[in-house]
């Protein structure tokens, strides 16, 4: 009896096991395929949730309304960036245990993981609210878009425990493999954000006030539900109340790995923030149009992104299992994947990126400026290409404070540098804008010259 009752267990076990996805063995490119779906269309939905904000206030409130929200999105990034990025060395560490089957440590790391996304949410609700204001007059912001953009995100940062909670837990389940449920809350949560983005301001008239309210309950639910899902599993990532804590060697080695993430993060959403207040010198028209085409370019990066993600646990499981051929073979066949869509998505964005933009207003100022952010920037797209899967393989590794040294070297230091130094020579919306193409192909030579010549690997890979 003691023999079945063993064997049931292990049997128990064996099945728990399958819940995650080991991607140590198997063909490489499907694997990434299979991981990367869930997540995409997991992110699609996530920036489904922020689009409907700016397309509600866009067509049902004015565009200073759209201004105001689509002038936030860098600042949102700049506050919370650093948690985000310590979450990033979160997963690193968690999938690098996972392919190693080291589930004490593993256990460790996600209890250490979720107190500090306590500790940074509460943190962000009260820096966010206290800051806001005074940053966003810093950035230009225009009179009439001002109160509007402090109203938003003040409400924004309210819930910052939930934003910090679910993106910290989520990033645990795609650690381990598992991009399937963080699929399921999202889509619950974005569904739930299109409902109340109509309630509170078709209905209640609460305008800008109501889609940051909508947000915030949106982002409850996700944070809930992950958290839910965490403490019900019966995995080694399994959450327990009683065993969340700060674990002092454990929160050392996250932040080792996080936080040059996380500085690479807001330093580049500090030089976002900049060229941000550089184009609010053009007006609301400006800010509104910039502000459309940036979340129409969001569908355009999420799935370079999500090829990001997946090069991150792909490359940390295979490290922690010491099989570093497939994490070589893995850079070239994901960049063949991401080259594919980056292709196919920007030549219809170049071409119909008019039409697109008439979803947000109909103002044809706005979307005048919208139109021309396009023509400059979709060329270029391909080079993030490269540059996400570089970046996610490399901190799969650990080498995040290479990845915050190219990042901010490029898009912020030199991206700074073009903005002060040459734009005033020539000032205009458009010479603002020629930031970004030209500070991306900056950094992806560097990516490339550093995978190729430098020693990122073990030393005892062959």
């Amino acid at each position: 009896m003691e023999d079945e009752r063993k064997a049931a267990e292990s049997s128990r076990e064996q099945k728990q096991e399958t819940k995650g996805m080991l991607m140590t063995e198997g063909v490489i490119w499907k694997q990434i395929l299979a991981f990367s779906l869930p997540l995409l269309v997991g992110n699609l939905f996530q920036q489904l949730y922020n689009t409907v904000d700016s397309i509600v206030v866009g067509n049902y409130v004015s565009s200073q309304a759209l201004a105001a929200v689509g002038t936030s999105n860098s600042l949102i990034n700049l506050i919370i960036g650093m948690f985000l990025g310590i979450s990033v060395g979160a997963g690193v560490i968690i999938s690098q245990y996972y392919g190693a089957k080291n589930h004490r440590k593993l256990s460790w790391a996600v209890h250490t993981c979720i107190a500090l996304s306590i500790i940074g949410g509460l943190g962000m609700i009260v820096l966010g609210v206290w800051l806001s204001p005074i940053i966003l007059v810093w950035m230009n912001t225009p009179a009439d878009v001002l109160a509007d953009s402090t109203t938003y995100l003040r409400i924004y940062f309210c819930g910052s425990l939930f934003n910090i909670v679910y993106n910290m837990g989520s990033g645990i389940l795609r650690a381990v493999g598992d991009s399937k449920r963080p699929l399921y809350y999202l889509i619950a949560s974005s569904l739930t954000n299109v409902v109340l983005d109509l309630l509170f301001v078709l209905v209640f008239h609460w305008d800008v006030a109501g889609v940051a309210i909508a947000t915030i309950i949106s982002q409850g639910v996700s944070a809930v539900l992950v958290m839910w899902n965490l403490m019900r599993t019966k995995e080694p990532y399994r959450v327990e109340i009683k065993n969340i804590r700060i674990d002092k060697r454990m929160m050392k080695r996250v932040l080792m790995v996080g936080i040059p993430s996380g500085i690479q993060q807001s330093i580049i959403s500090l030089s976002n923030v900049i060229v941000q207040s550089n184009i609010n010198v053009y007006g609301s028209a400006a800010m509104a149009g910039f502000g459309s085409y940036s979340k129409v370019e969001g569908f355009i990066m999420l799935p370079l992104q999500t090829t990001c993600m997946s090069a991150t646990t792909f490359t940390g499981q295979n490290i922690g299992a010491k099989k570093y051929d497939r994490v070589k073979k893995g850079i070239i066949q994901g960049m063949i994947m991401s080259a594919i869509y980056t292709v196919a998505v920007s030549l219809v964005l170049y071409f119909f990126g008019g039409e697109v933009l008439k979803i947000f207003s109909s103002e044809p100022d706005v979307i005048r400026f919208g139109q021309e952010a396009i023509g400059i920037i979709v060329p270029f797209y391909l080079t993030m290409t490269v540059h996400q899967i570089i970046m996610g393989t490399l901190r799969g590794a650990g080498k995040t404070f290479v990845t915050m040294l190219i990042g901010v070297g490029n898009m912020c230091i030199l991206r700074m540098i073009y903005i002060n130094c040459l734009v005033p020579f020539f000032p205009s919306f458009h010479a603002v804008v020629l930031c970004y193409p030209i500070t991306w192909i900056t950094t992806m030579l560097m990516d490339v010259l550093y995978c190729w010549k430098a020693k990122w690997l073990p030393k005892t890979a062959k």
